[in-house]
């Protein structure tokens, strides 16, 4: 055997070696902490693809925040708890059942921030008064507003909320900004935003921001998915909406036609300090400084109403998938209906087992989805449950084109409903940092009825026998992107 061969077979050698090594270690490492679904597909990845699947686990094969961001959360928890342990938020109502009673027990031990009685909330379906709406806030803002969106941009549509902040800004009030880095860097408007926050004097920062070369690093698809905005810790705003235009000024969607129809909520009462408390969280991961004067008053709070609500805040930096274990819970717990407006809708097994468990229990379930894709592979992983659904008797309404329904709610019974910036997907249970708010008050739930009885007007109901006709074509597809939703 020559030199040249000598060499070729050690090199077959170590490959195989290597090769080994990597399933072997695969086999340890990946399914740890993960669910079965998850894990069985990095393992199929690395086994067909080693080398490509093994560079795809390295980069986003981490479903956490690092350690140190886990660690502020943990304190941010213990500070909440130890803040409101023995302070009265507004009344909470003392006729309550007992399932109401054990999720707000499971969301206070979880999310740290406690339940409290006396609010008012209004709802905003509308993008553009939703907008104005946050804009008279903050023109009435004596102390300090605090801003926090997933996108947020400077453009002709938010234009009457930006002439607000600067105004606000002159007249001496604290801005305070946060917006996700990763969100926000390719938008149209990006640059323009941020020298207009500069001008006004905002004390702004990125959320998460994915910048190696300054030592800010995590898995990049990692997001801060919260809405909100606090002024004066006596009004908040919460829900879907993003600050930007209803096309979210991208050419794709200008030229299709799609605009983002969303829902925002107004509430004063004790639960403003509850939206406010993730804000400041969310401002010390990202910038180290404690803003206790500003998490609220410490004595009594007004009470403007009688909704009992509690906020819940989910992530990557919490040990437990929040929003998903309020979601599990709330599906069990009704009796009657549950209608849920999600627009990108890919459950895990248990979430889909509640559901048709929910129709086999005989009550009656609606799914509120968009009939256009804004995201081809979410658009596909999502179709893919359709059939499951429908042959369980869920009813699912298809939101018309040209418009993506963006609305997140969910409303249980008459009694109780769910508002806020979480998905039913994957995405929004595992990676994404997300604010929901928990409601109890049928005058509430009565509000929420009547947007989603405007959506129901302008959907369509999917049935079975239309779905049993959808070409192969749609089918491979919607499976495919279903197999590689599981890649967390």
């Amino acid at each position: 055997m020559d030199a040249t061969s000598e060499w070729t077979l050690w090199a077959i050698l170590i490959a195989a070696l290597v090769d080994l090594a990597i399933r072997i270690a695969a086999i340890i490492v990946v399914p740890r902490r993960r669910r079965p679904t998850a894990a069985m597909a990095w393992l199929l990845a690395i086994y067909f693809i080693p080398w490509i699947g093994v560079f795809l686990f390295l980069m986003i094969g981490s479903p956490r925040l690092p350690r140190a961001r886990r660690r502020k959360q943990d304190e941010i928890n213990a500070y909440i708890r130890d803040a409101t342990l023995h302070r009265e938020l507004g009344n909470p109502g003392t006729d309550a059942p007992d399932w109401f009673s054990s999720l707000v027990t499971l969301n206070r031990n979880l999310g740290a921030l406690p339940l409290s009685g006396g609010n008012a909330a209004r709802l905003y379906p509308g993008y553009e008064d939703s907008i104005e709406a946050m804009a008279e806030a903050v023109r009435g803002a004596s102390i300090y507003v605090h801003v926090e969106f997933y996108i947020l941009q400077a453009d002709a549509t938010t234009e009457v909320f930006f002439q607000a902040l600067e105004d606000a800004a002159a007249r001496g009030v604290t801005v305070r900004v946060l917006l996700d880095h990763w969100a926000n860097r390719s938008k149209p408007y990006y640059r323009q935003t941020r020298r207009r926050l500069d001008a006004m004097g905002a004390a702004w920062h990125l959320m998460l921001p994915v910048q190696p070369l300054k030592g800010k690093y995590q898995r990049p698809d990692l997001r801060n998915h919260r809405k909100l905005l606090v002024v004066d810790g006596r009004v908040a705003f919460t829900g879907s909406q993003n600050l930007t235009d209803s096309t979210y000024n991208l050419p794709v969607n200008i030229r299709r036609g799609l605009h983002w129809v969303d829902l925002m909520v107004r509430v004063e009462g004790p639960v403003v300090s509850g939206v406010n408390a993730v804000f400041l969280g969310d401002w010390y991961s990202e910038t180290d400084e404690v803003l206790v004067e500003a998490l609220g008053p410490a004595g009594s709070v007004e009470c403007p109403g009688t909704l009992e609500a509690q906020i819940v805040p989910s992530g990557p930096g919490f040990e437990f998938q929040n929003n998903l274990k309020l979601f599990m819970g709330l599906l069990y717990a009704a009796q009657e209906r549950i209608i849920i407006v999600s627009p990108y809708f890919i459950p895990d097994e248990g979430l889909l087992l509640a559901i048709t468990t929910a129709c086999q229990r005989g009550l009656r379930v609606e799914l509120f989805v968009s009939e256009e894709g804004d995201q081809a592979m979410v658009y596909h992983a999502q179709r893919s449950y359709y059939e499951d659904l429908l042959r369980a008797g869920v009813r699912i309404w298809m939101y018309e084109r040209p418009f993506i329904l963006h609305s997140k709610s969910m409303t249980i019974d008459d009694h109780v409903a769910i508002i806020g910036s979480s998905n039913m997907d994957m995405r929004s249970f595992g990676l994404n940092q997300e604010i929901s708010m928990l409601v109890r008050g049928e005058e509430f739930v009565t509000q929420l009825r009547a947007v989603e009885d405007d959506y129901r007007a302008a959907s369509r109901e999917l049935t079975l026998e239309e779905w049993l006709r959808q070409p192969l074509r749609s089918t491979v597809l919607d499976n495919l992107a279903r197999l590689t939703s599981a890649l967390q």
